[in-house]
């Protein structure tokens, strides 16, 4: 009998042993590939067989000839020309590059477009991270079905992924500069385009891509992030802290909220999962800012391999300060004439709501795109099953840092016919990379003191 529970012990060491492994099997050969056949962070460096989609090159590594740090970023591609226009006449000649949530928005509105331009592979990110991504792809582990990330420091965790997990880390790991700051307005106009601006001023200290930090001194805290709304005036002066956690399970994302009317700190507990987005109008939840963040434990994450599809890319005409915040907000939909599409390898991850979890989404589809790991679109399903909301991420190369991130995301309803739009910089002050803050300055008795009303 004693034997007989001895070789059952065994047989569990050894499940689990090789369930960790399934986490992070990765070789030294496919390691070795990095900055080789694929770029130096896991996309495949050469182009396809159309000449659709070119090499990578490195992406942008100089600023444009007249750049000033601290000016809005000039549009390098600014004497392409759109090559064709999808519409929905022509959207069957399209359909096989094209999500499920593109397709609903070009039959459900007679005004939406997608005008596509040449592939520019623009996604470039600081030497060290790649240094970095290449010295971690060994260590890094996903752990707790999922919850977190143990052996990552810097770089992509997972530049080769194996799970929808591994795809979804490496997008709220990525690479936004350490230490940040950025000058932004939302709006979610009326079915007749009517709208109110929320302009907020937010706040990112990386501490996962701190210079000199180390895994082991990471706290679990993989970021720390303020938030306060300058505008309207009703709204004006609350402010929310978040210390964001590696393993969300062990440890949920920690929230404090100034409320304006008290003149107190609270903690805020319900920042997370499908609670309402802050001043959104209850057209996004919590966890689509930056187009998904958070826990992952309330879905399975499948992935579902890499297509090559039209996606939002290179949108510099939405981040110009030639443009104003009225030209882009338009009824329905923001103003398609500025929006840029360009054909990119993304990796696709399906995820579907676990039995006994509760969201307001029971399935999500991500694309992620394979030079940056930015999510560059969500088609979000409800209870029903039935497509709902569809978020997109126009991004640009923040050349300074390098950074590859979103200027404007837009989350679209469609049951009704709203779309929240956030990160509207035009007329702001542009994103300011650097900034001099640290860990002190993320505390509860900080934003009590910062409160000032």
């Amino acid at each position: 009998m004693f034997k007989k529970f001895q070789l059952f012990i065994s047989l569990c060491i050894l499940i689990t042993l090789s369930g960790q492994q399934a986490w992070s099997a990765i070789t030294q050969a496919e390691v070795d590939r990095l900055g080789n056949d694929l770029t130096p962070i896991g996309g495949e460096k050469a182009g396809n067989a159309e000449g659709t989609i070119p090499a990578w090159e490195g992406g942008i590594t100089t600023p444009p000839a007249g750049y000033v740090k601290g000016m809005h970023h000039p549009d390098p591609y600014a004497g392409d020309s759109a090559q064709f226009t999808i519409t929905a006449s022509n959207l069957n000649q399209h359909k096989d590059q094209l999500s499920i949530g593109h397709q609903a928005l070009l039959n459900a509105y007679d005004t939406y477009k997608m005008a596509v331009y040449p592939t520019r592979r623009s996604a470039s990110y600081p030497q060290r991270v790649y240094d970095a991504t290449k010295q971690i792809a060994l260590t890094s582990e996903v752990i707790g079905d999922g919850a977190g990330v143990s052996g990552a420091i810097l770089g992509i965790p997972f530049p080769i992924p194996k799970s929808g997990h591994e795809v979804i880390w490496n997008h709220l790991v990525r690479y936004r500069g350490t230490i940040a700051a950025r000058h932004i307005s939302q709006a979610a106009p009326t079915r007749n385009g009517r709208f109110t601006l929320v302009d907020f001023e937010d706040e990112f200290l990386f501490n996962y891509t701190l210079e000199g930090m180390k895994a082991e001194e990471l706290d679990n805290t993989l970021l720390y992030f303020k938030q306060e709304v300058k505008a309207p005036a009703r709204l004006a002066g609350t402010i929310l802290l978040a210390h964001e956690t590696m393993d969300q399970i062990t440890e949920p994302r920690r929230a404090w909220v100034y409320n304006t009317g008290q003149r107190r700190v609270r903690r805020a507990p319900n920042v997370a999962y499908d609670n309402p987005g802050t001043a959104a109008d209850g057209v996004r939840t919590s966890d689509q800012f930056d187009m998904f963040n958070g826990a992952l434990d309330r879905y399975n994450w499948k992935l579902l391999g890499k297509r090559e599809m039209y996606m939002p890319y290179n949108s510099y005409k939405l981040h110009s300060d030639q443009v104003k915040v009225k030209e882009i907000l338009t009824p329905l939909h923001i103003n398609q004439d500025l929006a840029r599409y360009e054909l990119h390898r993304v990796w696709v991850v399906d995820a579907t709501l676990k039995e006994g979890k509760r969201h307001l989404y029971s399935r999500r589809t991500f694309y992620v795109d394979e030079d940056s790991w930015q999510i560059l679109a969500v088609d979000q399903y409800d209870g029903r099953g039935e497509l709902w909301r569809i978020s997109e991420g126009h991004c640009i190369n923040y050349y300074e840092e390098p950074t590859f991130w979103s200027t404007l995301e837009v989350h679209t309803d469609l049951f009704s016919g709203r779309y929240l739009a956030i990160g509207l910089d035009n007329q702001r002050k542009m994103y300011e990379f650097g900034i001099d803050r640290e860990v002190s300055d993320y505390t509860p008795s900080a934003l009590r003191r910062s409160g000032i009303r």
